[in-house]
């Protein structure tokens, strides 16, 4: 196969290196070539943090080139939109419908964005789930970005069952069942974005 190159991209805070972790433990469990790599812009809370996860037969380097994702997994809409130049013509986001405003935005030197999931959808396939508030309804705001692997494994050749004992062997003891639960509820989603973003 061709290697499938995966980014995602957070704010820090938001388990962008726990979920690179757990997508590049499973593609080893499928006997694939796996590189990873940790791009930090500001690593603690509110910078901007990219995660790259390639798998192959052979993978030479960890680095995904512009133009080049297979899968842009987001954890916040203008994330998404400042590393969608990263996918390919027919790669998909997979974007948690959520807002966080970066450090211009708080202190008032620029504005956030309008329409970014409308400005995305013009050029690319888009699957937009709101996990943050599908994580509150399992009782636990942090499992959001286990909801949005979810959803992106609907695009991958592993099985669930793979899935959920990777999650068990990776997250913290404590979150097994938590985390499978929200893995499930991404994995299960159709959602109201699917018929716009996917056709």
């Amino acid at each position: 196969m061709q290697s499938k190159n995966i980014m995602i991209v957070g704010v820090g805070g938001q388990g962008t290196l726990l979920t690179s972790r757990v997508l590049g433990k499973i593609a080893l469990t499928g006997g694939y070539d796996v590189k990873l790599s940790e791009v930090h812009g500001m690593a603690q809370r509110g910078g901007s943090v990219v995660t790259f996860v390639r798998y192959g037969e052979t993978v030479a380097e960890p680095i995904v080139e512009e133009g080049q994702a297979d899968i842009l997994i987001a954890f916040e809409r203008l994330e998404a939109l400042r590393y969608a130049h990263f996918l390919k013509p027919e790669g998909a986001i997979i974007v948690n419908d959520t807002r966080i405003d970066p450090m211009p935005v708080v202190i008032g030197a620029a504005e956030y964005p309008e329409g970014i999931l409308d400005t995305l959808r013009q050029s690319y396939k888009v699957l937009a789930v709101d996990a943050t508030a599908e994580a509150l309804k399992l009782g636990n705001p942090r499992v959001f970005n286990t909801i949005i692997l979810g959803v992106a494994a609907q695009k991958m050749e592993f099985s669930k069952e793979e899935w959920l004992d990777v999650i068990a062997d990776t997250v913290p003891p404590k979150t097994v069942s938590i985390n499978q639960t929200a893995f499930l509820t991404g994995y299960n989603y159709t959602g109201d974005h699917t018929a716009e973003g996917q056709e």
